[in-house]
């Protein structure tokens, strides 16, 4: 009789026992994934070296492969030679006519002065012949239009004369500088482009595949060279919807894996917001655990060394 008394008791001693012990760390199945770089270029081409070696640890900056560039070479030297004589063009027109023209044309002038200083002796001696009456008026006028034909040539010769010594206007010079600016866009253009067929390494990473062989055409922003960061490994595991609560981003969970050593923590960083899995039946209380949720951990740097892509793990989400 006392054994059945005791019975419920026991019972309910054992049951708050239990709650009262720590509850197991749900564990789900998840693997390593990367986040690789992968390295193109822009422009087509034959690749014609290839410098980067699987597996190798490279510096930011190293040297990846290189393009034929034959092209390119020769667009930039056309480039550099429209630049130049675009420059020459345009100082041309900043400076007046060359030494020699300049001498012709003031040697031009000056026989036209004298031609003038003639004109006006042989005017004044026709007036004063005209006066005591030797010469007619009409000798007198013929003189008179020699001599105004000649100081008019005399002017012309000045204005050509100082015409010469000036550069060209100013609208022909704001054109000729607009042309050396498009002629030196058009070679940085070029220079861009040539640049552009030898890629180097835009981080410090591993070398994890080379997807081409020298001497194979590569396409415009094919990738050629895969390189993997040191920290560029993260946790990929799915959750049903009852556990979204505890494995909000900023949880630490952790994680082992065979051949890895001992267990190490992950940061979650990401929560799919959409079931990968949604099965379709009503959502009822019971089927609540067929809804799977993307989860992404990010192990510390230190801790990827011991990591591969596509290796299985175990994550541990701590208890609540």
């Amino acid at each position: 009789m006392e054994s059945a008394a005791l019975r419920p008791l026991c019972t309910l001693a054992a049951i708050f026992l239990s709650a009262c012990q720590p509850r197991e760390p749900a564990s789900f199945n998840g693997y390593v994934e990367a986040e690789f770089v992968r390295v193109a270029a822009p422009l087509a081409g034959r690749l014609t070296a290839l410098s980067a070696q699987r597996g190798s640890l490279i510096a930011a900056g190293a040297p990846l492969f290189v393009l034929e560039h034959e092209i390119e070479t020769a667009a930039v030297s056309e480039s550099q030679a429209r630049v130049e004589r675009s420059d020459a063009q345009a100082r041309n027109l900043t400076h007046g006519q060359r030494r020699d023209e300049l001498a012709a044309a003031q040697a031009t002038l000056d026989a036209a002065r004298a031609a003038l200083v003639q004109s006006e002796s042989d005017l004044k001696r026709g007036r004063d012949l005209a006066t005591a009456g030797f010469t007619s008026g009409a000798a007198l006028t013929a003189t008179q239009a020699r001599r105004n034909a000649d100081a008019a040539r005399v002017r012309q010769l000045e204005a050509q004369l100082r015409a010469a010594r000036l550069g060209a206007r100013e609208d022909e010079q704001t054109a000729a500088m607009a042309d050396t600016a498009a002629a030196r866009a058009a070679l940085e253009q070029s220079r861009w482009r040539l640049a552009q067929k030898s890629v180097a390494s835009p981080v410090a990473a591993r070398v994890e595949d080379t997807l081409y062989r020298v001497g194979e055409w590569v396409n415009a922003g094919n990738p050629v060279v895969s390189l993997l960061e040191p920290g560029a490994l993260k946790l990929r595991f799915f959750v049903p919807e009852p556990m979204l609560a505890q494995v909000q981003p900023g949880v630490v969970v952790q994680a082992e894996c065979d051949g890895c050593g001992a267990p190490f923590r992950a940061t979650v960083r990401r929560v799919a917001s959409e079931a990968e899995f949604t099965p379709p039946v009503i959502y009822s209380k019971e089927n609540r655990q067929r809804l799977l949720f993307l989860v992404e951990a990010w192990p510390a740097p230190q801790e990827a060394p011991r990591l591969r892509p596509g290796l299985p793990v175990q994550v541990r989400i701590p208890a609540p």
